[in-house]
């Protein structure tokens, strides 16, 4: 992808420029949070249940934490386990999807059966149940969202290369003797990046709230601050039925205008690299 062409675009895209906006602004947030919050996440800075006032700006929660301190450190899990649990499940579909998709035959009908079997299981039952059996950690919740969320992907990128592999440079490429590996390698993944760059990131929103889904059932990792295990301690601590606005909203806001952000900016992706969804 052209970072000079992609930034021409933006300027013609408003939606995939606010995308960008919001994802670059919660990007430097996460990567700054040490540094910006006004109170460490886990410390004791004031009174139980205390309203937004000039020391705490969005209250503390039922132990005296800083809700605003919390909230800042949760972009850091949410877009972890977004970004990582993306990237695996793009791996694994690319190299089912590859493998099936150019080798045809017994190996195509083997992988796309397995293929079949994960994509009929409940996704978020058997994420609740595989992460209840292997213990809530952030990364037991990205092996979960990697184990179970690569089907459609992995189908997506069959069709894609069993039209690539009867194209004309591949016909070529066999033609003068290319090994197999080679042809995928050098021929047919390359042609995959344009298809793949708007799912990745679109995949990103599904993990961002499959994450927060989990912690607010009560299996987030409680040794990370996640906007999912607010919502979950403002649920068990009385939050809602106290009208503490300041210690529900907030974090639901997050997770909502991240999962917008991926949305605009995936969206946008998939009209710079297939023209035809171009107005």
């Amino acid at each position: 992808m052209e970072i000079k062409g992609f930034l021409t675009f933006l300027r013609y895209n408003k939606l995939a420029l606010t995308g960008t906006v919001i994802i670059a602004i919660l990007s430097i947030i996460a990567i700054t949070a040490p540094y910006i919050t006004p109170y460490n996440p886990t410390a004791i800075t004031g009174p139980p249940y205390a309203s937004p006032n000039k020391q705490h700006l969005l209250g503390t929660d039922d132990i005296g934490h800083d809700i605003l301190s919390q909230l800042i450190y949760g972009s850091r899990t949410s877009l972890l386990v977004g970004t990582l649990g993306a990237l695996g499940c793009v791996s694994v579909g690319i190299l089912i999807g590859l493998v099936a998709g150019f080798a045809g035959g017994v190996i195509d009908e083997i992988l796309m059966r397995l293929t079949d079997i994960v994509l009929v299981i409940p996704y978020i039952v058997f994420v609740i149940v595989l992460v209840a059996y292997l213990g809530p950690s952030v990364w037991n919740i990205i092996l979960s969202i990697t184990v179970l969320g690569w089907p459609s992907i992995a189908r997506m990128v069959r069709s894609y290369v069993m039209s690539l592999k009867t194209s004309l440079y591949v016909e070529a490429a066999i033609s003068l003797g290319a090994g197999r590996s080679y042809i995928m390698r050098y021929h047919i993944f390359p042609g995959l990046i344009p298809l793949i760059i708007p799912v990745y990131v679109l995949t990103i929103v599904d993990s961002i709230l499959t994450e927060a889904g989990l912690s607010f059932l009560g299996l987030g990792d409680p040794t990370k601050v996640s906007w999912g295990l607010l919502l979950y301690y403002a649920q068990i601590r009385g939050a809602f039925v106290r009208g503490m606005w300041w210690w529900v909203i907030p974090p639901g806001l997050m997770i909502t205008i991240t999962g917008l952000g991926f949305l605009l900016l995936g969206t946008g992706l998939e009209e710079y690299f297939n023209p035809r969804f171009r107005k």
